[in-house]
């Protein structure tokens, strides 16, 4: 049997919300172990003079607990 957790995160970029994505994962598995998925909670983009300069994914990840 495993247990699972599920922890909330949120990460940014200048580029895409694709790459705000790929950053926030590649950060969350340098400290959990066993990262299983990820679910996509929210997306917003901030704004400056009308263009965007940032995208922001809040997440949902999910890691195996080790044994």
């Amino acid at each position: 049997m495993s247990v699972a957790r599920v922890t909330e995160l949120t990460a940014s970029s200048s580029k895409s919300f694709d790459d705000a994505i790929a950053s926030g994962l590649k950060r969350a598995t340098k400290t959990l172990k066993n990262v299983a998925s990820a679910w996509i909670a929210s997306q917003e983009v901030v704004l400056k003079n009308d263009k965007i300069v940032e995208y922001r994914v809040r997440m949902k990840v999910t890691f195996v607990l080790a044994k």
